[in-house]
């Protein structure tokens, strides 16, 4: 990638900013564009974001400070990406997943189907190779990627009518996300991604038939259960969904290693809070809907059998195809199998005996 000049000194330019050299950080503070998927006051995806902003003007005591554009008012939600890849933004938030169209790798750095909790996640990246690796694939377009958050188990969806079986997906339009999409299309159902404040919209006037957005905070947000009360959870699919800071290389390198730590530290820091906010919340909107009248439901066992089968091909068909995924999926599944195993042998029997 040809190197541009992303730092632009007290007056705030941005990148489209005729270039400065180098030492113009000298001359004030450095103020770039954030633009994130989400509209940036939604409960826990665009407020992970807003923190993240907050905190590095904090702790740079304000060397370093954040415009943040949700999603459309900067750029397309599934375009952040691509802009900071092109240089029209240094930094961008959002899941990855927003981008496997350049490569379907970019899926197991947000979540992929029966995988890892946020926690598992987190430490995969942390100590067990992931970050390398996520590092290496986004240096092949020119971008730095940072950990900053995750949804915890989403709710597999939002449902006009019940799914009692297999054979009641087949023909349903619906909006979901990731590859949870594509084990959904082998059982029969016409998966769509639309931006999230189209989903309401799209509910409610019968283009899809069922939704899949995030959880029981998000889902109340927008406004679900006034279509429909019928709620499936947990999402096997999405078991834990995570979020990224992304900056372009370029920018990112022509910060001070000091700046360069804060906005690190700042990304932990708001995926820790970010998790929490999620537990907490979704806790204390499922109440409330259950007492506005939502049924939470499981899908049956045949459903979740069929999505297991259905994953196992997905993930062999990406396999074959791409020598990223096949390295992604090597080092993701020995940590998910020994995951696994200490899941089942402390937290499973601890939520089970807690009751």
């Amino acid at each position: 990638m040809k190197r541009r000049t992303f730092i632009a000194g007290a007056a705030g330019l941005t990148a489209a900013a005729a270039p400065l050299a180098s030492p113009a950080i000298a001359q004030g503070n450095i103020q770039w564009n954030l633009p994130t998927a989400f509209p940036k006051n939604a409960p826990g995806v665009g407020t992970n974001v807003t923190a993240f902003a907050d905190k590095v003007a904090a702790m740079s005591d304000g060397r370093l400070s954040f415009t943040v554009y949700g999603g459309g008012e900067l750029v397309p939600p599934f375009a952040v990406e691509d802009a900071v890849q092109a240089g029209n933004a240094p930094v961008g938030h959002g899941p990855t997943y927003y981008a496997a169209g350049k490569n379907p790798a970019l899926h197991w750095f947000t979540a992929v189907p029966f995988g890892m909790t946020a926690g598992e996640q987190f430490a995969w990246l942390k100590w067990g190779g992931g970050q390398e690796i996520w590092d290496d694939i986004y240096a092949q377009r020119g971008l730095k990627p940072f950990y900053s958050g995750n949804s915890g188990t989403q709710s597999a969806g939002w449902f006009k009518t019940e799914i009692n079986s297999v054979a009641d997906l087949q023909g349903l339009n619906m909006r979901i996300a990731g590859l949870g999409g594509e084990v959904f299309r082998k059982l029969g159902v016409n998966a769509v991604l639309m931006p999230p404040p189209e989903i309401f919209q799209a509910l409610q006037s019968g283009a899809i038939d069922a939704a899949e957005w995030v959880g029981p905070m998000l889902d109340q947000a927008f406004g679900l259960q006034k279509i429909t009360k019928l709620c499936y959870m947990p999402a096997m699919t999405e078991p834990g969904a995570g979020l990224a800071i992304v900056f372009n290389k370029d920018a990112w390198d022509e910060l001070p290693a000091d700046l360069q730590a804060i906005c690190e530290n700042a990304a932990y820091a708001c995926a820790l809070e970010n998790h929490a906010q999620f537990d907490y919340f979704n806790a204390q909107a499922m109440v409330s809907l259950a007492a506005d009248g939502v049924q939470f439901k499981a899908f049956p066992d045949d459903v979740t059998a069929a999505a297991r089968t259905a994953w196992g091909a997905v993930q062999d068909e990406l396999t074959a195809a791409n020598a990223d995924v096949a390295r992604v999926r090597e080092s993701y599944d020995a940590s998910l199998a020994s995951a696994r195993s200490y899941a089942m042998a402390m937290t499973l029997p601890m939520l089970s005996g807690r009751g």
